[in-house]
């Protein structure tokens, strides 16, 4: 068997399953255990506080990954990392398909024409949209950023580039290293914009 059919393979039996869209009682079950998201999250994962991400319309693989990852060390925060040490694995896909199905409102912040301009170029140049997508709607453990705090936005891309932050198999970490400055805050309020 070709080594390649044998990673494969393994990569299927370890990953979660494909999970259908939760029943009403398991969107109220979905619903309790989510609870203590809202206090930084917001109701239905829209977060008001730019220094925390909007879960709403996030792909349920990807908030899977990131609590597991919280869970078990690879990605380290302060708050986040004790809130999801207690977390089964079918905790993190309960949560995730949850915020999955909530529907992302608009943030309200004023972007600045010539940034965003300048982030949408950013953006072609490194070639975002061929992991994220366009109009950055993320798919399978790829975040959905669209309409994400540029506060948030910034200080993600300003880890991945000094290295603070390392859970993404090198493909962040790669890009951010190649931005500068100014092409993270363009990049930003470009991906905030959408």
């Amino acid at each position: 068997m070709p080594r390649l059919a044998v990673v494969m393979l393994l990569v299927l039996a370890f990953a979660p399953p494909a999970r259908a869209q939760l029943d009403a009682t398991q969107m109220a079950a979905a619903r309790a255990k989510a609870q203590l998201c809202f206090a930084c999250h917001g109701p239905d994962g829209n977060s008001t506080n730019p220094d925390y991400p909007i879960l709403a319309g996030q792909t349920w693989r990807y908030i899977y990954i990131e609590l597991k990852d919280f869970n078990e060390g690879r990605r380290s925060d302060p708050q986040m990392s004790p809130m999801a040490a207690n977390l089964s694995r079918d905790d993190m896909i309960l949560l995730g398909q949850f915020f999955a199905a909530q529907k992302p409102s608009p943030i309200k912040f004023e972007a600045d024409g010539a940034k965003v301009e300048a982030g949408r170029k950013v953006s072609d140049a490194v070639l975002c949209p061929m992991c994220h997508l366009g109009g950055f709607v993320g798919q399978n453990d790829i975040p959905r950023a669209a309409g994400q705090w540029p506060q948030y936005v910034k200080k993600q891309l300003a880890d991945f580039k000094a290295r603070r932050r390392t859970n993404d198999a090198g493909n962040m970490t790669s890009v951010a290293g190649t931005l500068s400055d100014a092409d993270i805050e363009n990049l930003s309020q470009y991906i905030g914009n959408l």
